[in-house]
C-alpha cells in the first residue's frame, strides 16, 4: 500500500496519534522549468526552416517541441517521419501527423522527401534574421 518503509512508519504515527490525514489523494500541477539547449537536426540556410528527422516520436521530444513553440513561436520547425501513420502509443488513436495536425506543425513523409515549397519558400528578412540569431553556435 505505501511506497516505502518510511511511509509506513509515519503513516503508524499518524493512525496512532488520531490524526486525520489522506494518503497519495489528489494531484498539484506544477510547471518544471529547466533550462536546455535543441539541436536541429537541419536548418535551411535560405529561409530558416528547421527540419526535424524522427523515426520514433517520444513524449520527451513533443514536449520540447511544444515548449519551444511557446517560447519562440517565430522559429519555424517542421518535421519528416519514417512514418507519419505511426502511432504515439500502442493500442492509441493518434499518430505522429495527427500531432502535428492538432499542434499546427507541418510535417511529411520521408518516403516524399523534403517538399519543394519547403526548400523554395521565402521569409521577410527581419524573420530570417531572428531566426539566425537564435541559433546558438
Amino acid at each position: 500500500m505505501f511506497r516505502s518503509k518510511a511511509e509506513e512508519d509515519i503513516n503508524s504515527i499518524l493512525v496512532t496519534n488520531d490524526i486525520a490525514y489522506s494518503y497519495e489523494q489528489g494531484k498539484i500541477q506544477y510547471e518544471w522549468l529547466e533550462y536546455k539547449t535543441y539541436i536541429p537536426d537541419f536548418f535551411l540556410l535560405n529561409n530558416g526552416i528547421i527540419l526535424e528527422v524522427k523515426g520514433r516520436f517520444q513524449l520527451d521530444d513533443r514536449k520540447k517541441h511544444l515548449f519551444i513553440r511557446k517560447q519562440k513561436p517565430w522559429l519555424d520547425i517542421r518535421f519528416i517521419f519514417t512514418n507519419p501513420r505511426a502511432k504515439l502509443y500502442k493500442g492509441g488513436k493518434l499518430t505522429n501527423g495527427g500531432w502535428c495536425d492538432k499542434h499546427k506543425f507541418k510535417y511529411c513523409s520521408l518516403k516524399e522527401g523534403v517538399p519543394d515549397e519547403w526548400i523554395n519558400e521565402r521569409k521577410r528578412k527581419n524573420n530570417l534574421h531572428r531566426i539566425f540569431e537564435e541559433i546558438i553556435q
